[in-house]
């Protein structure tokens, strides 16, 4: 039984597309974007509601989970 089983050789077949696979990361890259912005925007935004000098470092932080998307946008369009 087991003889069987071992001569079946087929060729093995990735399990989704890769272009179904870029999106599931993009997908991904941005929950995991959105996610860090969740407590980094909060943060920042109480931060700057005590001191206005702190506005362009708490945009710099709103907006540095970004480029996590951006990076995914450019893989995506590479696949």
């Amino acid at each position: 039984m087991f003889e069987v089983l071992l001569q079946q050789t087929q060729a093995a077949a990735p399990a989704i597309e890769p272009s179904a696979a870029a999106a599931l990361a993009l997908g991904l890259a941005a929950f995991g974007a959105g996610y860090a912005e969740r407590g980094i925007g909060a943060a920042a935004m109480g931060a700057i509601a005590e001191d206005d000098s702190l506005f362009v470092n708490g945009l710099i932080l709103t907006v540095l989970p970004e480029t996590l998307v951006i990076l995914a946008l450019v893989g995506f369009f590479l696949i």
